[in-house]
């Protein structure tokens, strides 16, 4: 009986962290309703204010990348999220970047940064005061980066990234899930 029970359980082992090296659940559900709330944009048309890009950018189609990290598969995802944006103009597609810091003053001109060497121009970049971002989001501790899509205020699509495992596969498959909100 143990000899049939050990390859089971090795099988279920390797399937549960497989699941769980590539993807973290974090963020509202598929179907969930998303909620205002403010950032600070340091890009974008509102430079400087506070506001929420939720309500500016109202029922349309949206990309919203939350991150806690700024290494080159976010900066490779948010130029991808940019050209979709662009090329999408005439869906009225928007989206925007928030990093969630405890240190907004230190983060702002690394945005600024960022936005300015990788010519992001469709996408504002902004900040939300504190890592765990906006409560009813629902974002997970574990998740370095989550991506959420929305049209009509509802959310279609939900990615979360462990950290260290957003990689230029998973890049693709997120640029690839922007057609959810624009069909």
């Amino acid at each position: 009986m143990r000899k049939s029970l050990a390859p089971a359980l090795a099988l279920l082992l390797a399937l549960n962290f497989a699941a769980s090296a590539e993807d973290v659940k974090s963020g509202l559900k598929d179907g969930a309703s998303v909620g205002a709330f403010n950032v600070k944009d340091c890009t974008g048309p509102s430079k400087g204010e506070s506001l929420c890009y939720r309500c500016k950018y109202g029922a349309r189609p949206v990309v919203a990348v939350f991150t806690r990290t700024l290494d080159a598969n976010v900066t490779s995802l948010i130029k991808n999220i940019d050209a979709q944006v662009g090329k999408n103009s005439d869906k009225n597609m928007k989206a925007f970047v928030v990093l969630l810091t405890d240190d907004p003053d230190a983060a702002q001109p690394k945005l600024v940064e960022l936005a300015k060497k990788n010519k992001i121009k469709n996408v504002p970049l902004t900040i939300f005061d504190g890592q765990a971002g906006p409560p009813s989001y629902k974002l997970q501790k574990g998740a370095e980066v989550t991506v959420l899509m929305w049209t009509k205020h509802e959310v279609k699509a939900n990615h979360g990234f462990a950290k260290g495992k957003l990689d230029k596969k998973a890049v693709k498959a997120v640029a690839g899930d922007t057609r959810k909100i624009l069909e």
